[in-house]
């Protein structure tokens, strides 16, 4: 059965992996002094030749990096436009003693401006790599939303002086920056961009809603905001590349900061947003039911992350392809994937799960969209 578009794959993955021994050990040494930044990508090459061949063996076609380069799959990126700095994210100790990172201090304090290319060098490393094991494998590309420069912070997080109103210059010109990474990619041959984005999903749950409302913004009206937002970036897309947006509900060593029905994102997300992909955490009760994919529009696709990147307790195969027949009953099996939740590593620090269990999950995804779809 042939794919609605050309990507996303019948087996999918979010995009980050385990970091090996070795290069957490380098990581650290770097962070004292004791070696410079060419050792360090040195090693963090050979971990990266390391889990592409990993992905390849397992069976998909699909390859990321692992986001080794990163401590955060969002702030490493984020810091290096024009007009943003960041604070390290910091960890908080939950009443019952279990660890979340708490949200990093970001904020746009002039105008926003793209003046480097931030991930072509990796992205050319990824695909040299990746054309060595065979030409069915696809680099994919994974960057942070742009929505992050707006979500946490709010107005507050953004200059007033730089930016008086945020409509239209703040949007335009984040759109604009991001638009020209893309075409730094695109023209290095990258047709596969993931953006990740844990806002929309924060939107679903109340509490989250509340602070939003606390920052004075309107939780019903700012996925169309958002929408809008993200839709001025795909108006920059270079032709000829696919471009997907993760929902996330937090990933921090296994732990969650959000829970919620996609419902009060739901139209906003797949009606409104101009994208072609979108992955969904679906892997527990938090994310609630599947109707939300009613909103989904012909031509568009929905990766459904129904395997736990959280523990590495293996799912059944017999009841993910139940859930997959459910979300079948909303949109059209054809416009649907697989893949795990989220990624095994957004944070340097890793989930709660071992190395050999990774790579189960992986090969599982891979099993059950050859029987589901025919072609993975």
């Amino acid at each position: 059965m042939s794919s609605v578009v050309p990507l996303p794959f019948r087996a999918e993955h979010v995009g980050s992996f385990l970091r090996p021994d070795y290069l957490l050990q380098a990581r650290a040494a770097f962070a004292s002094g004791g070696i410079d930044a060419a050792q360090l990508r040195q090693v963090e090459d050979r971990a990266i030749a390391e889990v592409i061949g990993m992905q390849r063996d397992v069976g998909l076609k699909v390859i990321t990096d692992g986001e080794f380069r990163r401590t955060y799959f969002h702030v490493d990126f984020l810091r290096q436009l024009g007009g943003v700095v960041s604070e390290e994210p910091r960890t908080i100790t939950r009443d019952d003693g279990s660890l979340e990172l708490a949200p990093p201090v970001i904020k746009v304090m002039d105008k926003v401006r793209h003046v480097k290319n931030i991930q072509l060098a990796d992205f050319v490393y990824l695909q040299q790599q990746t054309q060595a094991l065979g030409s069915a494998l696809v680099p994919k590309v994974t960057l942070p939303s742009p929505t992050m420069l707006h979500f946490r912070g709010g107005r507050a997080g953004i200059s007033q002086q730089a930016y008086p109103q945020l409509e239209p210059e703040f949007y335009e010109d984040v759109a604009k920056a991001y638009g020209a990474e893309l075409q730094s990619l695109a023209d290095a041959g990258c047709r596969y961009v993931q953006m990740d984005d844990t806002n929309l999903a924060y939107l679903c749950d109340e509490k989250m809603r509340e602070a939003a409302r606390s920052r004075g913004d309107a939780p019903n009206e700012l996925p169309y905001r958002y929408a809008d937002f993200i839709n001025r970036v795909v108006a920059y897309k270079p032709q000829g590349m696919t471009l997907g947006i993760h929902l996330c509900r937090g990933n921090f060593r296994s732990t969650y900061a959000a829970a919620g029905n996609y419902e009060p994102v739901a139209e906003a997300l797949l009606a409104k947003m101009e994208l072609d992909a979108f992955f969904l955490e679906y892997d527990d009760e938090r994310s609630g039911d599947f109707r939300p994919l009613r909103f989904l529009p012909k031509g568009k696709h929905v990766v459904l992350g129904l395997i736990t990147s959280k523990f590495g307790q293996m799912e059944s195969k017999d009841a993910i392809k139940r859930r997959i027949d459910e979300a079948a009953r909303y949109a059209p099996l054809e416009q649907l994937s697989l893949s795990p939740q989220c990624g095994f590593s957004s944070t340097v620090h890793g989930n709660n799960i071992a190395f050999d269990e990774q790579r189960r999950k992986l090969a599982l995804v891979v099993d059950i969209a050859n029987e589901v779809w025919g072609d993975a």
